[in-house]
């Protein structure tokens, strides 16, 4: 009965804190669900398993929740949010077979209801942490009731709803290796080499599609070069453990300056707070090591145009609330009660940010002041007349941005003032001949002056530079056909 109650008290704190995302909208990728033919198709639960498309499985819950709800923000919240509280019973059942009772609470209250899951939770692109997150934990039940390769099964669909679980059977080892598993569980290396088999492959088969597909924000094309993006993680593996013990200073686009020093450091720091935790408290250190062996593969050398994302530390919130319920274990309930309780305020107030697009990024604007990106959102939140003043700002910060002229074209276009925008959208393409987007772009500003034939060779070009851009392959075919020569 005890263990009922918890449950339950457990998904109204989760329910409490992450609610209101119901009443939220779409954001950033959010709006990719609706530019992809694929998910509009009546035969996109099939076309989704192709193999250059990655994360299948979550992109299915994309095409149902299409079907069913079409452009509806409330169906693709609740099925976020449904799949948070099905985590949280899940993390609940596994924490109370690994750690006493009262750490075992704390440390499922943590992934319940703290602030850092709120990006996760309120994000829709983010499902795909959560599915993955579901499906790990549900390997982990049936690790733990002695059925390891339904476990490997559970696994397998994680990865294919998000392959960053991927060092998931290194966190099984470590727990068999240092004797936390308790029950039926026994070393079981087979099981274990055929999830890291699986994981490999999940890998490659990522790597092999960031190459294919243009554009794409990880590999190769992210920008940055694998060893600056793993430099660049000790800084940001600081900034997250800083968010789960002072939960403040969070945004959706965080800006992390990084030099060799700082990066040096940053790992320098990480590494002497591991073996400070295994000395000081081993049996709290092997789940401090056991969150970091959950958040590598977001922090390897694997490179992603983002350095850091808070959604990123969604499954290691598992481990690191199992060593924060260890060392808080005989705190008070009262004291507990009240932690909670400004958790779940910390987590409303994160999520009343998500409710729109203004508030989400005017505070990552006011927190990453010098990064463009946050003002191109921004940009498109408010009245034209707003905008184009914060973008000419922006200009005289940045002048060679090619995405501030491109952002003030489109603005320019949807208020009528054409010529402008093909002016700016020249500005962009001055700056970046090769990007498909400024291309079809300054297409649409020349239909819109009725250059049709000039139109026309902007969206072949852009098609012809990224066969997937959907946007330029209906405009092409809205044109009148080509004059026969």
């Amino acid at each position: 009965m005890k263990w009922i109650e918890s449950r339950y008290l457990l998904i109204l704190g989760a329910l409490v804190a992450f609610g209101a995302s119901l009443a939220s909208g779409f954001h950033f990728d959010d709006y990719a669900i609706f530019s992809d033919p694929v998910l509009a198709s009546g035969t996109g639960w099939l076309q989704v398993w192709a193999l250059r498309q990655t994360r299948p499985l979550t992109y299915l819950t994309f095409w149902l929740n299409r079907q069913i709800g079409g452009g509806d923000p409330l169906g693709y919240h609740l099925v976020n949010l449904a799949i948070h509280t099905g985590a949280v019973v899940l993390a609940w059942a596994c924490l109370r077979r690994l750690l006493p009772e009262r750490a075992a609470l704390i440390a499922a209250a943590l992934f319940a209801i703290h602030p850092i899951q709120s990006e996760a939770v309120n994000y829709v692109w983010a499902r795909s942490i959560l599915l993955a997150g579901l499906l790990s934990l549900a390997a982990l039940w049936y690790w733990l009731q002695g059925r390891p390769w339904i476990g490997v099964l559970c696994f397998a669909l994680a990865l294919l709803a998000k392959e960053e679980v991927a060092a998931f059977p290194l966190l099984l080892a470590w727990l068999e290796w240092r004797g936390a598993m308790t029950g039926k569980s026994k070393r079981k290396w087979a099981p274990i080499g055929a999830m890291l088999a699986l994981a490999a492959v999940a890998g490659a088969r990522v790597i092999w599609a960031t190459t294919v597909v243009p554009g794409a924000p990880a590999g190769v094309q992210a920008g940055i070069s694998p060893l600056q993006y793993f430099l660049a993680q000790g800084q940001v593996i600081l900034r997250y453990l800083q968010l789960i013990i002072l939960p403040y200073g969070f945004t959706v686009d965080p800006e992390i300056r990084t030099t060799i020093w700082l990066s040096l450091a940053g790992w320098a720091v990480v590494l002497c707070l591991i073996v400070l935790v295994l000395l000081r408290s081993p049996r709290a250190g092997t789940w401090v090591v056991a969150g970091f062996l959950l958040l590598m593969p977001s922090s390897s050398i694997f490179p992603a145009a983002d350095l850091s994302a808070d959604r990123r530390l969604y499954l290691p919130m598992i481990a690191f609330g199992a060593a924060i319920g260890l060392v808080l274990n005989r705190v008070r309930p009262e004291l507990a009660v009240a932690f909670a309780v400004i958790l779940v305020g910390l987590s409303m107030h994160r999520t009343a940010i998500w409710m729109n697009e203004e508030s989400l990024w005017r505070e990552a604007v006011e927190r990453a002041p010098d990064k463009i990106r946050p003002k191109l959102q921004l940009a498109r939140a408010l009245p034209a007349a707003k905008a184009l003043e914060m973008l000419n700002h922006a200009r005289l910060a940045a002048p060679y941005e090619p995405a501030i002229a491109a952002e003030m074209g489109k603005i320019l276009l949807t208020e009528g003032q054409v010529d402008g925008a093909l002016e700016e959208f020249g500005r962009a393409l001055a700056l970046n001949p090769t990007n498909a987007q400024y291309i079809n772009n300054r297409g649409v500003a020349l239909q819109a002056l009725g250059q049709t034939e000039a139109a026309r060779a902007d969206f072949v070009r852009a098609l012809a530079l990224d066969s997937n851009l959907t946007e330029a392959r209906d405009n092409l075919a809205k044109l009148p056909p080509a004059p026969q020569q």
